[in-house]
């Protein structure tokens, strides 16, 4: 069993920086990937950026493209998002989820954390 814990979530004016963090305990081999998504008010879940657990290999969905960067601590079992430049179209509740094998599919994550809220004030 896999399980997912986020933080670093938070109230930031437009512009800003924000950091999130997903802690990962259970059993991660390398055939995983680390997603986040995001979950606007009234919206479906979107992809954000993925993470493969073994290589390092990422992705993003084009409106966060050099804005936001993924990454991951092996030893502490732990993914980060660096979040710069953020717009209020970025407020959203964001989830860390994880699975074998690559997909940008939030419905075909297996594990899923429970989410930490991001609002962006202008």
């Amino acid at each position: 069993q896999v399980q997912l814990v986020e933080s670093g979530g938070g109230l930031v004016q437009a512009g800003g920086s924000l950091r999130l963090s997903c802690a990962i305990s259970g059993r991660i081999d390398s055939t995983y990937v680390t997603g986040w998504f995001r979950q606007a008010q009234g919206k479906e879940r979107e992809f954000v950026a993925v993470i493969v657990w073994s290589s390092g290999g990422t992705a993003y969905t084009d409106s966060v493209k050099g804005r936001f960067t993924i990454s991951r601590d092996n030893a502490k079992n732990t993914v980060h998002l660096q979040m710069n430049s953020l717009k209020p179209e970025d407020t959203a509740l964001y989830y860390c989820a994880a699975r074998r094998g690559w997909s940008t599919r939030p419905s075909t994550y297996e594990f899923n954390g429970q989410g930490t809220q991001v609002t962006v004030f202008s």
